[in-house]
């Protein structure tokens, strides 16, 4: 394996502090040829001190910065900047992880053999929280889901870690905590929308790799350790749901968007309920307040054209690999699991049947 890549790590306000070291020393650790690898760190809230601490920490990177906190954005500057520097192969990773030392190798691998792959997604397992997690790890995802009304969460999350033979197709999207593209992909289907600023970035690049005709896999022997956390901070939560309405938006044709206005409003009333009780409801008013302007819904539609432009294959291929449940692993109450998840299970299994 001779190809050059370039490793995009993004920085944002305190996270080099915390766990940049970490991340550094593990990737130095890499089997794969040292000469053959960029290390590039998106600054994406810097400042004078910010950049300082980088520079200190990590010389050997390239040091990038911007200052408005857009991760999309950030993963654009890093991506184009590897592809101006040559690279041949793109990869973005979260800071809070420890990579083992074949998790390079194995990505670079896994795209060198599987020529109709233009993503592979690493086994990302949860960073051990005791000895018996260090002796039996935990997945934190082995291929991340696709609901269809735009929601997206992990599969295989908080099950034991297991040996996986070949290369699985992931047939939801890659995890954006660890994942390697090709460059002149990444190019063709015109990089992150950044529209979507942060969440559900990864699901909006992986159903445009699939429209573009190239399936996403899993590299199980591409393995790293996330330091997870859940925050249920109202920033959080507004991209999160922004998002998946723009995921519909953007993608889905108008015939599929019609069978769905019925599944979205029911939910869309229980959110709200849930935003009262949840003391979110400010959060959920300004999810409404985006999307009752016009200059938005003007955007949406250049993008539907960009996407059109680029795919090979119906979206409705695509949307028969999607789930009917709902499965956070941090949210699952009683209403969810016995009468909303069943009840669209059985309405999505009957819309597959018409789209």
């Amino acid at each position: 394996m001779s190809k050059k890549v370039g490793v995009i790590l993004v920085n944002y306000k305190d996270y080099a502090t915390r766990f940049l070291t970490a991340c550094r020393d593990s990737l130095c650790a890499q089997s794969y040829a040292a000469e053959l690898t960029k290390i590039y760190i998106v600054d994406n809230a810097a400042t004078t001190e910010s950049q300082e601490y980088l520079k200190k920490i990590y010389p050997e990177a390239i040091i990038l910065s911007r200052t408005d906190g857009n991760y999309s954005a950030a993963n654009n500057l890093g991506f184009s900047q590897a592809i101006n520097d040559g690279c041949e192969y793109l990869v973005t990773l979260n800071m809070d992880t420890e990579v083992a030392p074949e998790w390079l190798a194995e990505l670079v691998k896994a795209l060198e053999i599987n020529f109709q792959a233009g993503i592979a997604q690493s086994k990302i397992l949860l960073y051990p929280k005791n000895d018996e997690q260090k002796q039996q790890p935990l997945i934190n995802s082995l291929g991340n889901i696709i609901h269809f009304l735009g929601f997206g969460f992990t599969d295989g999350y908080g099950q034991v870690n297991k040996e996986l033979g070949a290369y699985p197709e992931i047939n939801g999207y890659a995890s954006g905590c660890s994942f390697i593209i090709r460059s002149m992909l990444w190019q063709k289907i015109g990089g992150y929308e950044e529209e979507f600023y942060m969440y559900h970035d990864d699901l909006e690049l992986s159903l445009k790799v699939r429209l573009a005709g190239y399936k996403i896999i899993l590299a199980p022997l591409s393995k790293l350790y996330h330091k997870y956390e859940f925050k249920r901070s109202t920033k959080m939560l507004y991209y999160m749901e922004r998002n998946r309405y723009l995921t519909m938006l953007m993608f889905y044709p108008t015939r599929l968007l019609l069978f769905l206005f019925l599944p979205a409003l029911i939910m869309e009333l229980g959110l709200l309920l849930y935003s009262i009780f949840g003391l979110w409801l400010p959060t959920r008013l300004k999810v409404w307040l985006y999307f009752c302007r016009p200059k938005n819904y003007v955007r949406i539609l250049l993008i539907r054209k960009k996407i059109k432009a680029i795919s090979v294959i119906k979206f409705s291929t695509l949307a028969k690999d999607f789930s009917g449940r709902i499965e956070f692993q941090e949210i699952n109450n009683l209403v969810l699991q016995y009468i909303v998840n069943p009840l669209f299970d059985i309405y999505w299994s009957l819309v597959k049947k018409n789209i």
